[in-house]
């Protein structure tokens, strides 16, 4: 039988929640976030791809405020407000020795060995996937109705102190709040690409 790819497609109100529609939000509506949402995003973004099974992200959930102003001080000054205003706030970060999990994570053979003597491809590999994972966590965020706000301005050393400190071979690749975005918060939506400005078929 044939596939038919677009009897597959979202509808557009679905891909309008997940892309078409979807901002970066810098502030945030007083609308907790539940432990139980927090377990959902898991649930879905562990089933995203990432090479060899290897799940390297490790996220912590950053949610009080003790630990939100913790991480605000870690933060670019423009950044510490939307910390502190959002009700969740994600460290994404990933283990260096991933590779210790292959053994359960990948089973079919011995992926561990891959990795083994090779700290700087393991880096290498795991930033590039929990990056990736990344990703499908705002996705999975915007599929159970919750907005996402990603940051790059803080200081690594800093969060890796804070919130890795008890584990020293995890490090922070980026953060991003969760929760109701405010609408007031969105700046006018910047230009994208057409397809043939940046891409080519060959």
């Amino acid at each position: 039988m044939t596939t038919q790819y677009h009897d597959q497609t979202l509808s557009e109100a679905a891909l309008g929640q997940l892309f078409n529609d979807a901002r970066t939000y810098n502030d945030w509506l007083d609308k907790p976030v539940s432990d139980a949402q927090l377990h959902a995003i898991w649930d879905l973004l562990k089933m995203a791809p990432t090479s060899a099974n290897m799940q390297p992200a490790r996220i912590v959930w950053v949610k009080s405020d003790e630990q939100k102003a913790k991480l605000a001080e870690c933060a670019m000054e423009g950044n510490q407000d939307k910390i502190k205003a959002a009700p969740v706030t994600a460290v994404i970060g990933y283990d260096i020795d991933f590779h210790e999990e292959l053994p359960w994570l990948f089973p079919h053979t011995d992926a561990k060995s891959w990795f083994e003597g090779d700290e700087e491809g393991r880096k290498e590999g795991a930033f590039r996937n929990s990056s990736l994972q990344g990703a499908y966590l705002m996705l999975a965020a915007r599929a159970i109705g919750l907005d996402c706000g990603a940051m790059s301005g803080f200081d690594a050393d800093k969060v890796n102190e804070a919130f890795f400190g008890d584990t020293p071979r995890h490090r922070v690749n980026f953060i991003c709040s969760v929760g109701y975005g405010d609408p007031e918060s969105v700046f006018e939506r910047s230009p994208r690409p057409d397809f043939e400005k940046f891409n080519s078929i060959v």
